[in-house]
């Protein structure tokens, strides 16, 4: 697989196609339909290339199924037939895909033109920090060459490529790439946008070299992948700016000057603020989760509080009314509000809404324990019985309809462990579990105001602004507040914080201005809670360090900062 050159060389103008295209992990057949439905669509426009994201023959992360030879031998299969179309002297094709030889596994780019697989390079810089772990499945490729495409010497890393120090794209300057072209699988953060823009403006300026960053689309579990695909000129302009969160196929003419190739302003989509942001990460997470793996409606507990509330329109936005069943489960705690919210709040989405009480399977539990408990006090084992309660009906209701249960909780409750382990835990997948509560709150507020763009859900308020307005209770006992137990929400949020995703010391957090006692109680509870966060369903990364990939403490830990 020598590199090869075209003899229609292009001398002046290049056109490149970027498709920001979602694919399915495992779906070698489906997502090489897509590649060719793109190709198609490339040379109606007239590109001469088309750029792939990364290990989008594959989808990505693919994590151990490339330890799967048969899974390699598939995805090689696609790209030997991808390479065979380039034989009708269209667009050639720049391709990811996971390979193996004699000297080890890699994650790979193939370009592809003229009916042959012409060059071949490989990923240098295998990330293994927060949600990565590559090298755990990927060798280290060598040092590349730039690539000679029809006349055109492009430079191709690979992602963290860009982002690492092991001087990728200056070792493709210096063996003269005209062009440098990135294909990534770069998953959301808030603020990530921004952060990619910085590393490619850095690499283009020691390079000086323009630089196409192709990124990615869709939701594969715990990840999402926004798009937002993009290039700087070598002058640092902004060549185009693809949209978040949308699937896209921009063609980009390049022209060659006398101080490089140039692109004149492509598109330039608007990227959202943070917390349309942030919504439309639950919602492309969420929707890609139930529809990839195959569920054909969803299920949850609407309890007339925030967390339900937001997760109802999460999924009704994301599957449409008819797909969405949400269940009031009220025993005699739950209050005259909380009915009539949760009512509302299921009639503004438009979805189904069926109430169960749940007095007789807590009587059944409370009999059938009755003598085994006779002489102890009622406590929080008998509040959790209405919880698990609750969780086994919807799971009853998940078994005969095929629906999945959606599960509700935020991260400040999945922090400290307010959450009753099989029971309102039960579920799937979780929307909002990398949300602390004010940050739901804030999400319902932009909900109400706004409707993304590809939302199936109603416009207007479609969360009962009682909902927001009121004191947040569990409804597990009379006059309950989630302050008995915890500090007020913008307290231990800013607390939580510190403790996740700044891992910042107790003393640090004292001098923000926190009750020592508090601080020291919620670290505690942080790492009393780990157990209960290993049995939690997946749910959407928004932070940069979220439960699960990103932040791997152990069950058994006595360390205290103390």
């Amino acid at each position: 697989m020598n590199d090869m050159t075209q003899e229609n060389a292009l001398s002046h103008t290049f056109n490149i196609a970027i498709a920001q295209l979602n694919p399915t992990v495992g779906d070698v057949a489906g997502n090489l339909a897509k590649v060719r439905e793109a190709r198609a669509d490339a040379a109606r426009q007239g590109a001469h290339l088309l750029m792939m994201t990364e290990l989008f023959i594959s989808g990505y992360p693919p994590e151990d199924l490339v330890l799967k030879p048969a899974f390699i031998r598939a995805c090689w299969k696609a790209v030997e037939s991808l390479a065979a179309d380039t034989a009708d002297g269209g667009p050639g094709i720049v391709i990811g895909f996971p390979r193996q030889d004699e000297t080890g596994r890699y994650n790979s780019i193939a370009v592809l033109d003229g009916g042959k697989v012409i060059a071949v390079r490989d990923k240098i810089d295998l990330p293994n920090y927060g949600e990565f772990d590559e090298k755990r499945v990927f060798d280290q490729g060598a040092m590349p060459g730039p690539v000679n495409f029809r006349g055109v010497r492009i430079g191709i890393p690979i992602c963290e490529d860009i982002w690492g120090d092991l001087g990728v794209c200056e070792t493709l300057a210096e063996s003269g790439a005209e062009i440098l072209l990135v294909p990534n699988g770069s998953p959301y953060y808030r603020g990530k946008v921004d952060i990619r823009h910085q590393v490619v403006l850095k690499q283009v300026i020691e390079t000086g070299l323009p630089m196409i960053y192709a990124a990615q689309l869709g939701g594969q579990d715990e990840l999402v992948f926004d798009g937002a695909s993009f290039a700087f000129n070598a002058d640092k302009s902004l060549a185009f700016q693809l949209s978040q969160f949308e699937t896209a196929l921009a063609v980009t003419t390049w022209k060659r000057t006398d101080n490089g190739w140039h692109c004149s302003e492509g598109p330039m989509a608007r990227i959202p603020e943070s917390e349309e942001a942030d919504y439309r990460a639950c919602l492309l997470g969420f929707r890609d989760y139930v529809n990839k793996n195959g569920f054909k409606n969803v299920v949850l507990g609407l309890s007339g509080g925030i967390d339900s509330a937001i997760c109802a329109a999460i999924a009704v936005d994301a599957l449409g009314e008819e797909r969405v069943r949400t269940v009031m489960l009220p025993y005699h705690y739950t209050s005259e509000d909380s009915l009539k919210d949760a009512a509302d709040c299921a009639k503004a989405l438009g979805c189904r809404y069926d109430i169960v009480p749940i007095e007789g399977p807590v009587t059944g539990f409370s009999s059938a324990l009755s003598n085994l408990f006779e002489g102890t006090n009622s406590g929080i084992t008998e509040e959790n019985l209405q919880s698990r309660a609750r969780g086994t009906i919807l799971m009853a209701i998940s078994n005969k309809f095929g629906s999945m249960v959606v599960t509700t909780g935020n991260k400040s409750e999945m922090s400290v462990g307010y959450a009753t382990l099989y029971g309102d835990m039960n579920g799937g997948f979780n929307p909002i579990k990398d949300l602390y509560k004010m940050q739901v709150y804030a999400l319902a507020r932009w909900r109400n105001e706004n409707v993304p763009p590809d939302a199936l859900g109603p416009s207007g308020v479609v969360i009962p602004q009682n909902i927001i307005d009121k004191a947040p209770s569990a409804e597990l006992r009379p006059d309950q507040k989630d302050q008995d137990s915890l500090p007020p929400y913008p307290i231990l949020d800013d607390i939580l914080e510190c403790l996740v995703e700044r891992e910042m010391a107790v003393e640090e957090i004292v001098a923000r201005g926190h009750d020592v006692e508090t601080v020291h109680r919620i670290e505690h509870l942080l790492y009393l809670a780990e157990y209960k966060r290993r049995q939690s369903a997946p749910g959407v990364k928004i932070t940069k360090k979220n439960f699960g990939r990103d932040r791997r403490y152990p069950i058994t830990n006595r360390f205290r900062d103390r």
